[in-house]
């Protein structure tokens, strides 16, 4: 759970802990696997998956523009780390889209 919160604070540098933990139950399994704990912005079938799993179904944003909006402003943001872990990509997606109060 440190090693999440530390890499969340590495672009927000007042990151919640419950949130981070929060993702870190939600993405559970996925984050077991090096593959499956990171994201790939140069794969557009990975960020259709962040955003039909994440963005849609668990933030409820169902505005295509605003979740691809959101999605590519974490990637810009990102850009710069070539391990862009899950759960620091889902917690800057959401705080982009004002989410993080509701998870």
């Amino acid at each position: 759970m440190a090693d999440y919160l530390a890499d969340v604070k590495k672009y927000d540098a007042a990151a919640n802990a419950d949130v981070v933990e929060k993702i870190v139950k939600h993405l559970g399994i996925a984050l077991r696997n090096r593959d499956s704990s990171l994201v790939s912005c140069t794969d557009p079938k990975e960020l259709d998956r962040v955003k039909a799993g994440w963005v849609s179904k668990k933030l409820g944003i169902t505005d295509d523009k605003k979740a691809d909006a959101a999605i590519q402003k974490v990637c810009q943001t990102m850009h710069a780390d070539h391990s862009k872990h899950r759960v620091t990509f889902y917690y800057l997606v959401a705080k982009d889209l004002g989410k993080l109060g509701s998870l």
